[in-house]
């Protein structure tokens, strides 16, 4: 469902689960007004960028729903890997699914679940992808593609990415076939075996990125003992002190 202004594409899918909706539905818009981020962050949401929202209802047993956002970054990911070919070491994936292009960040995915009144769960994953404009947010660099030096209209991107949506999640197979997006997770990630920092609800964790475990968690090692993560924001280590 192609919409042209829309409060968030989250919400409304979320709307039409409520009212029935049997999921598998796309939700696009050229402009959100009210796009939300991780953690009720605002999203900006210029027209002229892709914001698309994916309806499914009951994807997987509820213990293996926390994979599921990293399903979503390898879909995104494989979506924006063919504009790279001739410099794929610029793409990376930030843990948990944010795309890097050369650090910068270029995509946001939030995923939003609710248990209908008639049974079943509903999951809304939600995917914006920065085409023709880019917040500016010192904390969190970030880029476009029209930056990248491509020139892609979000209706055209738009089926690249509903196709790589299907395919990974036909491949992650209702959390039966996590390994293999996990492998392809961690080839493609940043941070992996360095020293990275994570914001927490509750405060502020150094340590090593040893993992992702079965569970989609981040594994760090934090002097000696391995700690399991679940969500946060991850800041890499710089030389020069800067995070990003």
């Amino acid at each position: 469902m192609a919409l042209s202004d829309v409060g968030s594409t989250n919400a409304f899918a979320l709307e039409c689960a409520r009212a029935g909706e049997p999921g598998g539905l796309w939700i696009t818009a050229c402009r959100q007004s009210l796009g939300r981020g991780r953690r009720g962050r605002t999203w900006v949401s210029e027209e002229g960028n892709l914001y698309a929202s994916l309806l499914v209802i009951d994807p997987a047993p509820v213990t293996r729903i926390g994979t599921l956002p990293l399903v979503a970054a390898i879909a995104v990911y494989r979506t924006l890997k063919p504009f790279f070919a001739a410099t794929p070491q610029a793409l990376a994936i930030k843990w948990p699914n944010d795309i890097l292009v050369d650090g910068r960040k270029i995509n946001g995915i939030l995923l939003e679940s609710e248990m209908l009144t008639g049974g079943g769960l509903a999951v809304v994953i939600g995917c914006g992808i920065n085409c023709r404009h880019h917040p500016d947010n010192p904390a969190y660099p970030t880029t476009d593609l029209a930056d990248c030096g491509i020139d892609v209209a979000p209706e055209n991107l738009f089926p690249r990415l509903a196709a790589a949506m299907a395919d990974a999640l036909a491949q992650w197979n209702r959390g039966g076939g996590f390994f293999s997006i996990r492998e392809e997770w961690l080839r493609a990630a940043r941070g992996v075996r360095e020293p990275v920092t994570v914001n927490l609800m509750e405060g502020q964790i150094r340590g090593v990125f040893e993992d992702i475990d079965a569970d989609g968690y981040l594994c760090l090692s934090v002097g000696g003992e391995l700690k399991r993560i679940s969500a946060g924001d991850l800041f890499f280590a710089q030389a020069t002190g800067t995070r990003s």
